[in-house]
Order: C-alpha cells, then structure tokens, then sequence
C-alpha cells in the first residue's frame, strides 16, 4: 500500500514539475524586481521587451533607467542600485568591467547606425554632413563622452567636415528633441531615433563610407539583488523574440 503510494505521489511530482513556468539556470523561477540601466536611444525598444519580458515572467517587475551610456557607467560605479546594463558602446561598458561593477563577459545585443535628424519634412534641403557647415544653420550634436556624441565626430571627421554645433545635449533623446521641437535645423542621432519620432522630424542618410556602425553590448552587474532575473534578462533580449523587437525598431543584428 504504502509502495503504491509513494509511486502515486512521485507521478504526482512529475506531473507539477513538467507543468511548471521555465526556470532560470540553477533552478530559480524569475521574481521579484530588477532594474535595468540602459542608453537612451534603447528606450522604445526596451519599453517593448519589458512589457514582452513582464508577459512571460510576470512574477518580475522590471524598472527601466534610461540615460547616457557614460552617465549610467558613473552611477553604476558610484554604486547606484542597478541589475543590468545596456550600453550604447563597449567604450562605457568596459569603465564598469575594469571597476569591477558589471561581472565579466558582456554580450553584445545590437548595432546601430548613424543619420542626420531633420525638421519634418527637410525644408532646408540637407543632404549630407557636407550641409551642417551652411552659414546660419543651427546643428545640435550629442555630448562628447556621449556615445552618440563621440560616433558624430568620428563620422563627420571621415567625411572631413567641421562644424561648431549650437550645443551638446546630455544624450540622444535630448539632441533629437531639439530638432522636434524647433530649436535646431539638424543633429546626429541614431537611426533609431529619426524612427522612433513618429513623424516629429525626418532622416537624412549618412553613406556607410562615412557612417559608423554603433556596437550595444550588455552585462549583469555585479552587486544585483536579483541575479537570476537579471540573467533571464539578458537572455530575453539574446533571445528570437527579443531580437524581433528590437529589428522592429530600426537595431541591427549583434
């Protein structure tokens, strides 16, 4: 009896775990709450991959902090609560593996690319980087150790153009929006973000000869409370449906 009864509970046993949501590697189901620090220019697409993530981990709660890579790195390595980085360049990412702060390796999740940001419509007539340099154009480009600041002028020096922009804005959000809002003429964001504007201003293509390919690598850091959503984080976003998203927005493939 008492043979049949063990038997009995054993496919019992069987029966919840084969019916149990996936679990992270060590056997931990995903919960609680994370915090993900990552560039800017990833906030529509890590908006989505949240909710995405949130869907089929909804026992994780995820808060997303959005700045420049270079501002992010410094929090992190002045010790501000954070579970994940996502880098707009591997320059910002390596600051936090050489503290010590974001536990080595990273893995590179997406590239982007360059474009010249514009009034809707283009109405004045840029064509390249060449333009920027016509006399009474406003151009506004990113922070210098910004990533998107530090790609600009990596781009406009192949192209062999100077320009003194009106200001530098603290990140690629902020540069964009001064060309929304009226207060510039053009700037050098991604491509990603001309996208995501809807319709707020247009794209002026920059030539691969000139443009710069943007590497966005990822890592966990190393004081997170909740490695193991962390990992099933990162994960998500390495993952088909993660990489769907992030296509959908404009990325390229890792």
């Amino acid at each position: 009896m008492m043979k049949r009864a063990l038997v009995a509970l054993t496919a019992l046993a069987l029966l919840v775990l084969g019916a149990a949501p996936p679990a992270t590697a060590g056997g931990q189901k995903p919960s609680g709450e994370i915090t993900v620090f990552a560039a800017a220019s990833l906030t529509e697409s890590f908006d989505a991959i949240g909710k995405q993530f949130e869907k089929k981990y909804p026992d994780v709660d995820v808060k997303l902090n959005y700045d420049a890579s270079s501002n992010l790195a410094t929090q992190i390595n002045q010790g501000a609560p954070a579970d994940v980085f996502a880098s707009a360049d591997q320059d910002n990412l390596q600051k936090t593996l050489d503290a010590g702060t974001v536990t080595p390796p990273p893995v590179v999740f997406a590239q982007n690319r360059l474009e010249i940001a514009v009034e809707q419509g283009n109405p004045k007539k840029i064509k390249s980087l060449a333009d920027l340099q016509k006399s009474g154009l406003v151009v506004v480009l990113c922070d210098d150790p910004v990533p998107c600041g530090k790609y600009a002028a990596q781009s406009l020096q192949k192209a062999g153009v100077d320009i003194t922009p009106a200001s530098k804005e603290e990140n690629a959000k902020a540069t964009l929006s001064k060309v929304s809002i009226g207060e510039a003429d053009a700037s050098i964001v991604y491509v990603t973000d001309v996208k995501t504007s809807k319709g707020s201003t247009s794209g002026v293509s920059i030539p691969d000869k000139v443009n710069i390919v943007a590497t966005y690598p990822m890592g966990v850091v190393k004081a997170s409370q909740n490695r193991p959503a962390a990992k099933a984080w990162e994960k998500f976003v390495l993952s088909k449906d993660g990489q769907k998203t992030l296509r959908k927005f404009g990325f390229l493939p890792p």
